[in-house]
């Protein structure tokens, strides 16, 4: 009767491992197919010593029997910590492993040394080989191995239980119930004194618990599982080719985007087909030199549908083996994404236009103020015009030299406010600003409130513009246009680089068009006598460092205002 319990759990675990075979998947652990691997020949070891004959039969049945004793329930331990994500070096595997084969190795000696058995003897009773031994020193070193990986998986259970939300609970009782059975049979063959194995009817169990892991573990692999799941369906396609640029392989779907992808060879260059190198290689390149560039669309003809087509890189054990195109029909978003952009372009175009409007208007408004003002000064006819192009030649010249370290939005910022230097004049007294000749002290320190007034004016306009940039180098423009060089000037006696820039630039103009313009009090000086002040005050009066660019404008500034004489 017993006889027939050995084959029977023998021929039990052979079938259910072939039912793992038929079921077996890429994403099982190599320690769980181990097991089913073993879990056959540590029965056949049973029903072989069930079988026996004779004392050197059961040895060799014995001999079988420890390859499970040894190995199987390090590999158990190792599954078991695997689906409990628990990580095990493999410094550790590789030193458990060796002192394994070590004991094994001292298996290997029962029946001739009294290493692992010190002595053995056999008889067949009710009909079956029983093998009676007595226990070496090694075999005490044996069942502590045992132990140790018996305990450690239980614990990794019971932590992870506990612990690990990321563990399904499911796989978890699954796992504790071969490990709980496995220490009933063991120990209680032993408690109660049985003359047959029950460890062979466990390792049965075990494996049915591990054919239902293995079900759930096709189920909870989310990643795998998607993407198996995307690629029957046909929603994303795959190219997959290695490191020196030789095709691995496609999906279906891949093949359909690509009909070219039917010439190629596996394992040959891609630049076989000279449409899939320049579709894919010159990507490809592009992506190497910087993994950001690792999206690209394609789209066969104006009809087809539109594919975004993403590369990464293609991985096998940690180690980059290749790269992966991944292709999916992404025709709708950019429809979205194209109407979105049209009426936004439109929106922008609506935007830009009013905006302009209003900047024009602002403008407007602005020179209007200041044509105002001017007309109010008997003694500076044009003067805004005259030096808001002179301000516009000086900076033409200082854009040709990069050394300024000065932006394109201050230059122009600049050009926009110079006709708001004067603004302040508004607030001097008709009596002082219309005097046809020179002023007096206390006139003139009248006049020198237009400065400190202008930049007030002009910080009131400008107050609510969005521009923060323009209204600085606006109020700046009109505040101190008047500041020298040498700290003598006026409205706070600034000097050298604590004076803005842009007054600085605005000084050279207004004091120019001062010296070579009619003025009621006298006539306009010759563009020599002009320039021999205008360089006389570099240092002084004026920014040293502006020196350069003055010469260079000097042609164009002369050229201008000769063209005034003219009219």
């Amino acid at each position: 009767m017993f006889m027939w319990y050995y084959i029977g759990t023998f021929l039990a675990s052979f079938f259910l491992t072939i039912v793992y075979a038929a079921r077996w998947n890429k994403r099982f652990d190599i320690y769980l197919t181990l097991i089913f691997t073993m879990i056959p020949l540590v029965n056949l070891g049973n029903a072989m010593m069930g079988l026996a004959k004779v004392l050197e039969e059961a040895l060799l049945a014995q001999r079988i029997i420890y390859i499970g004793g040894c190995f199987q329930i390090f590999f158990i331990m190792l599954n078991i910590c695997s689906l409990c994500q628990i990580e095990i070096s493999k410094s550790v595997k590789t030193i458990a492993l060796l002192i394994l084969s070590v004991l094994y190795l001292f298996v290997q000696t029962i029946g001739y040394y009294p290493f692992f058995y010190s002595r053995v003897s056999f008889e067949i009773i009710d009909g079956h080989g029983v093998l009676h031994r007595t226990y070496g020193p090694v075999h005490a070193v044996f069942v502590a191995a045992v132990i140790l990986c018996f305990a450690i998986s239980v614990g990794a259970i019971i932590y992870s239980y506990f612990k690990k939300k990321q563990v399904s609970r499911k796989i978890l009782i699954l796992l504790f119930l071969p490990e709980f059975v496995s220490f009933f049979c063991y120990f209680g063959q032993k408690l109660f004194g049985l003359n047959f194995e029950l460890m062979p009817a466990s390792y049965v169990f075990a494996q049915i618990m591990y054919l239902m892991i293995a079900q759930r573990i096709c189920l909870y692999d989310v990643s795998d599982t998607a993407v198996d799941s995307l690629i029957k369906g046909g929603e994303v396609g795959f190219i997959s080719v290695d490191l020196q640029d030789r095709y691995l392989g496609s999906s279906e779907t891949a093949k359909k985007i690509f009909p070219e992808l039917l010439e190629l060879t596996v394992d040959h260059p891609i630049q076989e087909n000279e449409q899939i190198q320049k579709l894919l290689l010159s990507h490809l390149d592009s992506f190497r030199e910087n993994e950001e560039n690792n999206l690209f669309y394609y789209q066969r003809s104006e009809n087809e549908p539109i594919y975004a087509v993403s590369i990464q890189p293609l991985y096998n054990e940690n180690r980059k083996k290749g790269y992966q195109f991944l292709i999916e029909d992404d025709t709708e978003n950019q429809k979205y994404i194209a109407l979105i952009n049209s009426y936004n372009s439109d929106l922008e175009a609506e935007v830009a236009k009013k905006t302009e409007n209003l900047i024009s208007m602002h403008n407007r408004l602005i020179l209007s103020m200041a044509a105002m003002v001017e007309s109010r000064d008997n003694s500076t006819g044009g003067h805004i015009k005259r030096t808001s192009e002179g301000v516009r030649i000086l900076v033409e010249e200082m854009k040709k030299h990069i050394e300024n370290h000065v932006s394109e939005t201050f230059f122009q910022n600049l050009i926009k406010a110079a006709p708001m230097h004067d603004l302040g004049k508004i607030a001097v007294d008709d009596a002082v600003l219309r005097k046809p000749g020179r002023f007096t002290p206390e006139e003139f320190e009248k006049m020198k409130a237009h400065a400190a007034e202008g930049a007030r004016i002009v910080h009131e306009i400008l107050q609510d513009t969005d521009d923060e940039f323009f209204r600085m180098i606006a109020e700046n423009v009109a505040h101190y246009h008047h500041e020298r060089w040498d700290g003598s000037g006026y409205p706070e006696g600034l000097k050298g680089e604590m004076i803005p820039k842009e007054a600085r630039i605005m000084a050279i103009a207004d004091v120019y068009d001062a010296l070579v313009s009619k003025r009621v009090y006298k006539d306009a000086m010759s563009f020599e006598k002009a320039n021999q002040i205008i360089m006389e005050g570099m240092g002084t009066q004026f920014d040293p460092n502006l020196r350069q660019y003055y010469v260079s404008a000097r042609p164009a500034l002369e050229a201008y205002y000769s063209s005034l004489e003219s009219k």
